[in-house]
């Protein structure tokens, strides 16, 4: 491998990278050289400032090309550095897991929303996360709620590893627990709120996918069938099945989904609540429902 970085300074190898980014037409070429070098390097911002004239060993420039190299053929930074942020959480990732995107702390912005409005917000909760993966929805829920108990589930033992380590690195091991079943199929009792982040991409529309998730992320957590909205079939009536009396359910839902995803709820019995949220990007990205009171 050529070391293409041999010999240049920080600041230079910065520059130089992010060079090579914009020309392979990556949007955060600045943002994500910056996230590589300090990687390879162990800095945080200020500190590559003030050492921007030092020059990288034969090893760091070895690491650095490495990583460009992994960058440039699609790999996304987070997978390249192993872990990701989610609602101000370091979370760990595998290749069992999907990368977290800030479109999914839609949902729990939601569901908080949700728990708000409840008859006794203060009460010790009980939350299951349907198709966990990295823990992200249920351990940003947890961190927000010091009272709350959740169980993340999830047909992958691989990801339910990388939740359970997530959990403990953020010293939330006691309040969680997770376990290998389809959807929510191995859950019972009565639980407050439940989330999910399911697959809800069109089998046809796999192909068209950034090539940063198409060839990265697990399929099963991307594809949707059909029409994408398998998932929603399976998971809204078992949610019915497990919500307590006035228990909301709070899902992510692609472009164009919320509305069908709507009327999923209604026809298991569930009860709108407001319009679905929008991201950022003017997406309704989550849908929410509620079990009526008895």
């Amino acid at each position: 491998m050529t070391e293409s970085f041999a010999g240049q300074t920080i600041e230079t190898a910065r520059r130089s990278l992010a060079a090579r980014f914009k020309s392979s037409g990556i949007d955060s070429a600045e943002l994500e050289a910056r996230m590589l070098v300090g990687a390879v390097l162990g800095l945080d911002l200020t500190a590559m400032i003030t050492s921007a004239n030092r020059l990288l060993s034969s090893d760091e420039a070895t690491r650095l090309e490495n990583f460009a190299v992994r960058r440039l053929a699609g790999e996304p930074v987070a997978r390249i550095l192993g872990n990701k942020e989610f609602w101000g959480l370091s979370l760990k990732l595998s290749p069992a897991t999907l990368v977290p995107r800030p479109d999914t702390e839609t949902v729990v912005e939601l569901a908080l929303e949700m728990l708000r409005t409840a008859s006794d917000p203060n009460r010790a909760l009980r939350i299951a996360d349907i198709g966990t993966g990295s823990g992200a929805i249920l351990l940003a829920l947890l961190s927000e709620l010091p009272d709350a108990f959740g169980v993340g589930t999830d047909i992958s033992e691989a990801a339910l590893r990388t939740a359970r380590a997530n959990a403990a690195c953020l010293g939330l091991a006691s309040r969680a627990y997770f376990v290998a079943c389809d959807y929510a199929a191995a859950l019972s009792g009565n639980f407050d709120l439940i989330v999910s982040n399911p697959p809800y991409i069109r089998t046809a529309e796999m192909v068209a996918l950034a090539t940063e998730v198409r060839d990265h992320d697990p399929r099963r957590a991307l594809d949707g069938g059909a029409d994408g909205l398998d998932a929603y079939r399976a998971l809204i009536p078992q949610s019915v099945q497990l919500l307590a009396p006035g228990g909301a359910l709070a899902l992510e839902a692609g472009q164009g989904q919320s509305g069908p995803i709507e009327d999923l709820m209604t026809a298991a019995g569930l009860t709108r609540e407001g319009p679905p949220k929008a991201d950022l990007a003017g997406i309704r990205r989550a849908v929410a429902g509620r079990k009526k009171p008895p």
